[in-house]
Formats: structure tokens, C-alpha cells, sequence
């Protein structure tokens, strides 16, 4: 067996020997073995028990039951972080107090006032959180989510002086001594008092306040106008910020200048179960405790089961499949559908845009797809608002938020040295010039800038290599040159017939015209084809995913991920307070390389499956087309 095989199979496998099974990987994304069967784990198992204290990296071993930890309280806190576009112009939007706005219209806001969003003195001006929490009542972490301290002067920031870089490692296998600088930081900072701006709590907030309504764009001269970090261009520098005090503060702690955060390498078929520094030996003891360890994770998701980097609440992919649902995943949320700034990183996001419901804005691929699915895959099913990892405002109670986002951050350095024409930053001075506070490592609150994210080595830090297998993870079409969309004409309505808003409580089809065929390698080198799903309007307080498709086969096979016709998902984090409402979005997908693979380019017309997944019974959609984006 090749040797660039064997990470594939052993995180399926107990013993990953060339001779415990005899696995070919094919077309990048196909795997066929001829051992046994292995044993599938998978979102349909029975509930495991949470504290479990022996892991190995194999998809035929069960952890042993424990039930220790089935009397377990929950442990909770005291009062004391290419999808969505909404179609609505912001000039037209009511704008309310919340951190979204519903769908209403009558405020006008001159587009000539943008400028870059400018977070406040976090220390003079932040609330209690209110949104993005569906269950207040029986929310188990605290919605106070404000720092300490109380107007405090704000520094400018400068560069680090140190020639030391913090090199992050991978996770599932870091050395031991990393691993005990590790849990020996994360220990120190929950030995600090709660009101310590850098206890674990306070950290925590951090996300909360930034993305659950801590904040309003008062610096900006629209105080009533929540901020938020997520769901457009300011996703990533925000939580490449976020990292950086963390990780600076952590060192400081045990007084190591080189501490580096551990990223969960997810994206790589050996990283795809949590790392099991995480939960071996569960919660530890008094005398030992794992700081590591949180009891807010799905317990059917816990080690060996494979991450479903294109999760939807459950799964009956084998271990295998999985693998290669996730490696056509990655191909396509890091190349095939982040051809753009605009895809890759999401839309623009300017002061006096209400958070979401802003016409202009959309979601990055990354964001919206792994970096999502790991959010709710991680969460505990059990707990009332997904808590931990599930939702906004509890993420960072999880030490597993902060490597998992680790990761994220090492997409955006991959994206960017792949050297595809396209693959760079927004180059607006409303993206360089928006800015975030956060307390430094020396109590200091200090003001950033994205401009000054862009290059991590000015930060002092970098990533050790890990393999990218998902760069030859090209999805393999079903069938090439089908011409479904032909045969379909006369059975299928093309989207001029249709009838809009559509509701998508059930499977729906349509015709879409295409605004060019047979384009040439250089009319692809200057724009992308993407298709375009504007105007959907949904339960803001419910998780919502539903799948698109283009060109898919009718053989009686539902397609996976691992499919070329797949063209993505739309999906989200629940966003709203106790009362329902409906927000506004929309969802773009690079769909070149699909026509390319499937052997669609000469089609006038191209067939668009919307499937629904989770949360869609009141989903509607308004408008379906297909446009050509420059490339810059």
C-alpha cells in the first residue's frame, strides 16, 4: 500500500499497519476495501456516555459505557464566537435594537455614510446578550457576557518585537511536552478569578459579546444597530484577533514566551476525531483535573467517531465514506466555491448595516460549511440551546472552540498560499480600516485592525506542516455529459415559470438559464460561474441547512458531498432570541469546475435541486439564477 494511503486508513482502522487491510483510494474521493466490515459509528447510535477514558483513532471500537456520568449535573455558570446574503437593501430596513432585524421596511440610511465597523470601549460600552439564544430561560451559561472594568483608555497596537515564532501543532499528535504546556495554561487561566480580564470565563464572553448583541456600532454613530462579527467579510480577522490575545495571554500564564496553540486537523482524515487531549480520563480528578475537558459535547460524537464536516443532524455514512465526504468537502468550500474574496471570506459588512439582513452581505464558504457543521456536530444535542459548541454564546466555554477555530484560521493561510488567481484579501479600506478591542496580555485594552491580520508572520506565529489530502479530493462526477437539464424540459419548470416566494418543505426543481456556454479557459480566467439562491426567508431561531445540487442523476441513489452535481449547502447557527423570527438571506455556489467535471459546459441550461435538510418547513426562497463574478 502506497504510503500516502496509510493516514486514510488508519482513522479507520485499529492497528494502522500496511497489512491490516487492503484499502484503495481512487479518484480522490472514492475508497473501496476488501477487509471486513468495519463497525459504523455514526449520529444514529445510541447516546454514549459522556466521561469515557480510552480512545484510539478506529472506526471498530466502541468506548466502554460509563455510567458515572449519567447522574452528572449540569455544571452551571453563575451571573458574576459562500452562505448567506440577505436581499434586503439596508437603505429600506427597520432598524432595531436586537442584533437582527426582522423584515421590515421604512429607514433610510444614505449608502454614502459607510464607513468601516468600529467596535466601542468594550469596557464603557457593551449590554447583556440577548440574541442568538433560543432558550434564555434554560440557557445553562450566563448571558453577562461584558468584561471587566470600566472605561479604561485604548491603546494602539503594535507589531510584536520577539523573533521567536509560535509555532501551532496539530493536535492529535503533539508532543507530550506540548501537550502538558497545554493543559497547564488552559489550568491557569481557570484558576483566575472570575472578574480577571483573563480568567477562562472571561475569554469565554469574549464570543458572546461580540456575536450575541454585547456591542453596537455607537463609534460609528449608530448606537441602536447591534455588531456582529459573523456572516460576512469580518468572520475571519475577527477570530484571527480573537486567537492571537488568547494565545499570548495563555504563554504569559506559564511565563513561556513560545507557547503555541494546538489546531484540531480536521481537514486531514488522522485529525478527524476530537483529539483525545481533550476527553482521556474525562474530567479528571481534584488532584488532576483535565482542563481540557468539557461536559457540553455530543456523546455520540465523541472519539472514534469521524467529524461530518457537512453535518445536518445525522448521518448513515460509514467510516469510510465520511472520510471521503470530507475531503470533497474541503476541495470544494477551499477551491471549486472560493474562486473569490467575496466567496471565501463573505460579503461586505459597513456601519449602519443591521447584522444579516443587509442585501449586500454573504457568508464564506468556510464559514458557512465545516466551520458551522463542527459548531453543531460538537454541541450537545441535549442541552437546550445546543450548548457548548453548538451555540454563539456558550462556544468559548469549550476549550475545543479555540483549536477547532485554529484550524479555520489555518484554512485562510492554505486558501491564500495555494496562489490561485483570486485567492487574496479584500483590498476595500472598509475591510482594512474595521477594527475589534480586546484586553492584551498586559490588561491592556488595545485596538486592531483587519489590515494588520493579514500577515501572520508580522504576528509572530505560523503552523507546523500537516498533509493536505484534500487538494487531489476533486468530487468525481455520477455521470458525465447527461444532459438531464435537456431531458428534463417539459417535465421540470425553468425558474421564468415559476412562481415566487417557494417554499421548501419539500424537494424542489427548477430550470435555470445560464449566462454564457462554452467558455473558453481565458473568459474562466477572468470571471467564475456562480449560482445564486436569493431571498430566503426562515426561523431565525431554528437550525437551518438545506443542500443544492446540479445536474444530479435520477438512478435511485441519493448523490453525497462526495459528488461533483453537489454544489453545496446553505446552513446556520440559530440567531434569534424566544421570539420567532424571520430573517432574510441568500446563498452562493462556484459551480465552474461542476460543469467542467460533468461535461455541462455546452448546456443552455443547467437542472438546480434544493434539498431540505433540517429547519425548512418554513423556508422560502425568491429568486434562483446564475451570474458570472469577476475574478480580481
Amino acid at each position: 500500500m502506497s504510503s500516502s494511503i496509510l493516514p486514510l486508513t488508519s482513522a479507520c482502522t485499529q492497528t494502522p499497519s500496511p497489512t491490516s487491510t487492503n484499502i484503495t483510494f481512487l479518484n480522490s474521493s472514492t475508497f473501496i476495501s476488501n477487509s471486513k466490515p468495519f463497525s459504523q459509528q455514526s449520529s444514529k447510535n445510541n447516546h454514549k456516555n459522556h466521561h469515557v477514558n480510552n480512545f484510539k483513532l478506529s472506526c471498530n471500537i466502541t468506548p466502554p459505557n460509563n455510567d458515572t456520568n449519567n447522574n452528572q449535573k449540569p455544571l452551571i455558570i453563575p451571573e458574576p464566537q459562500t452562505l448567506i446574503l440577505p436581499n434586503l437593501d439596508r437603505r429600506n430596513l427597520l432598524i432595531g435594537a436586537g442584533l437582527y432585524t426582522t423584515v421590515n421596511f421604512t429607514n433610510s440610511i444614505p449608502s454614502a455614510l459607510a464607513e468601516p465597523i468600529t467596535s466601542p470601549n468594550i469596557s464603557s460600552s457593551c449590554k447583556t446578550a440577548a440574541m442568538g439564544i433560543g432558550n434564555m430561560k434554560d440557557a445553562v451559561r450566563t448571558r453577562a457576557c461584558c468584561p471587566p472594568g470600566k472605561d479604561k483608555p485604548i491603546k494602539t497596537f503594535v507589531f510584536p518585537k520577539e523573533k521567536t515564532v509560535k509555532m501551532r501543532w496539530p493536535a492529535h499528535r503533539g508532543t507530550p511536552e506540548n501537550i502538558e504546556k497545554y493543559k497547564k495554561a488552559i489550568q491557569a487561566m481557570r484558576d483566575l478569578p472570575d472578574d480577571h480580564p483573563h480568567s477562562f470565563i472571561q475569554q469565554a464572553k469574549i464570543h458572546c459579546a461580540y456575536c450575541n448583541g454585547g456591542y453596537t456600532q455607537v463609534e460609528n454613530g449608530f448606537p441602536d444597530i447591534d455588531i456582529q462579527i459573523h456572516n460576512s467579510w469580518l468572520f475571519f480577522p475577527f477570530h484571527r484577533w480573537y486567537l492571537y490575545f488568547y494565545e499570548r495571554i495563555l504563554g504569559k500564564l506559564i511565563n513561556d514566551p513560545t507557547f503555541a496553540l494546538p489546531y484540531w486537523n480536521w481537514d486531514n482524515p488522522t485529525g478527524m476525531t476530537i483529539p483525545s487531549i481533550f476527553e482521556e480520563g474525562g474530567k479528571g480528578t481534584k488532584d488532576n483535573p483535565n482542563s481540557l475537558f468539557d461536559a457540553y459535547r455530543d456523546g455520540n460524537h465523541l472519539p472514534p467517531t469521524i467529524v461530518d464536516l457537512n453535518f445536518s443532524g445525522e448521518s448513515d455514512a460509514s467510516c469510510l465514506e465520511q472520510i471521503g465526504i470530507n475531503l470533497s468537502t474541503m476541495y470544494r468550500q477551499m477551491v471549486s466555491s472560493a474562486t473569490s474574496d467575496t466567496l471565501f471570506f463573505g460579503g461586505k459588512y459597513v456601519a449602519g448595516d443591521p447584522p444579516v439582513a443587509n442585501g449586500a452581505k454573504s457568508i464564506g464558504s468556510i464559514e458557512a460549511g465545516c466551520h458551522t457543521a463542527v459548531h453543531r456536530w460538537v454541541g450537545d444535542s441535549r442541552m437546550p440551546n445546543n450548548e457548548d459548541m453548538g451555540n454563539f454564546y456558550s462556544a468559548g466555554y469549550d476549550p475545543l472552540f479555540y483549536v477547532h477555530h485554529t484550524n479555520v484560521d489555518r484554512m485562510w493561510k492554505i486558501w491564500k498560499d495555494l496562489g490561485i488567481p483570486g485567492h487574496s484579501e479584500p483590498t476595500s479600506s472598509d475591510w482594512l480600516n474595521a477594527s475589534y478591542v480586546f484586553y492584551d496580555e498586559n490588561e491592556e485594552l488595545v485596538r486592531v485592525y483587519n489590515k494588520d491580520s493579514v500577515k501572520i508572520e508580522d504576528l509572530k506565529y505560523g503552523y507546523e506542516r500537516s498533509e493536505i489530502p484534500w487538494l487531489k479530493g476533486r468530487p468525481v462526477p455520477r455521470s458525465k455529459n447527461s444532459k438531464i437539464a435537456l431531458k428534463s424540459i417539459g417535465k421540470v419548470k425553468k425558474v421564468q415559470d415559476v412562481k415566487f416566494p417557494v417554499k421548501l418543505d419539500k424537494v424542489v426543481e427548477v430550470l435555470v438559464k445560464r449566462p454564457a456556454v462554452n467558455r473558453s479557459s481565458g473568459d474562466k480566467e477572468k470571471a467564475t460561474e456562480v449560482l445564486l439562491i436569493n431571498g430566503i426567508l426562515f426561523d431565525g431561531e431554528a437550525f437551518v441547512k438545506f443542500d443544492v445540487f446540479v445536474n444530479d442523476k435520477e438512478d435511485g441513489r441519493p448523490s453525497l458531498p462526495s459528488d461533483s452535481e453537489f454544489a453545496g449547502s446553505f446552513s446556520q447557527v440559530p440567531h434569534s432570541d424566544m421570539n420567532k423570527m424571520l430573517m432574510s438571506s441568500a446563498a452562493k455556489f462556484g459551480i465552474s469546475e461542476l460543469l467542467e467535471d460533468t461535461e455541462a459546459e455546452g448546456d443552455e441550461f443547467v437542472l438546480v435541486k434544493l434539498v431540505p435538510r433540517a429547519g425548512c418547513d418554513d423556508l422560502s426562497i425568491s429568486e434562483i439564477k446564475i451570474e458570472l463574478v469577476p475574478i480580481v
